[in-house]
């Protein structure tokens, strides 16, 4: 659930939301407050995007998305690979986000040595997470992938945007995905838990094929795909503008609940 209270009175606001899960969705619903209609498209990507006018004068905004979803346990890819086709040009290139300098561009080259495309995309996981501690709070949400590297401090975004970036550079094509993770995927059924939103990669070896550079791992069971682009600008879960005072606060909560099969 996000909740948006401004610092006075917003006269109109006009939003999109993405916060629908992506797979294997059993039910969901998006629900705003004020309550008013919701019409939902798809974006370029292929996101469900939610989308509403608040025409009314309001003092808070509050977007609450449900869904039940099925996930899976993670997998290994297997061989063989085949070429990107030529319309992945766009998940190649550099954005402002992923854009890395010529000193990580040589080194994500080099991880092609002697590796597959998926010992390839593992080895590359391997230097962020060896180069950025995950610090929540060190970065925000506009820092860059080598702003980040720089640092050597970051969160799953930074490390989403930095794996995407040298993954590019070493000729995988790379998605950006947003999310949520379930922290303790052992939880008991029925227990809800504190939640986060996350964010991982993509790279294409003959499919799209999920690593979380954060968590060193595969993706599986304890994630929940919801939006994907090209970096972070492609799938903000809530963009908008309104009409009222300059200053607002923004409060997300996440909560996840096994449920039994």
């Amino acid at each position: 659930m996000t909740r948006v209270e401004y610092d006075g009175e917003a006269r109109s606001s006009y939003n999109e939301v993405r916060m629908t899960p992506a797979h294997n969705v059993l039910s969901s619903r998006v629900v705003v407050r004020p309550a008013v209609p919701v019409h939902t498209y798809e974006d370029y990507w292929g996101t469900l995007v939610s989308s509403f006018d608040v025409p009314e004068p309001h003092r808070s905004l509050t977007v609450e998305a449900v869904s039940t979803v099925e996930t899976s346990a993670p997998r290994r890819p297997a061989l063989p690979v085949t070429e990107p086709d030529p319309s992945m040009g766009e998940l190649l290139s550099r954005t402002p986000m992923t854009a890395v300098d010529g000193e990580l561009t040589e080194l994500a080259r080099a991880q092609l040595s002697g590796r597959d495309p998926h010992e390839t995309a593992e080895a590359i996981c391997e230097v962020v997470a060896a180069r950025v501690e995950y610090m929540p709070g060190s970065t925000g949400v506009q820092t860059s992938a080598q702003e980040a590297w720089d640092l050597g401090q970051g969160v799953c975004q930074d490390m989403a945007h930095l794996t995407a970036g040298l993954l590019r550079a070493a000729g995988l094509p790379a998605r950006y995905v947003s999310g949520y993770l379930h922290p303790r995927p052992s939880a008991e059924i029925g227990e809800a838990v504190e939640g986060q939103s996350h964010a991982w990669v993509e790279y294409w070896a003959g499919e799209w094929l999920p690593l979380d550079p954060t968590n060193r791992s595969w993706v599986g069971e304890a994630h929940v795909v919801v939006a994907r682009g090209r970096d972070y600008s492609d799938v903000p879960p809530l963009k908008g503008i309104y009409q009222g005072p300059p200053e607002s606060q923004q409060e997300i909560t996440v909560t996840v609940t096994r449920l039994p099969m």
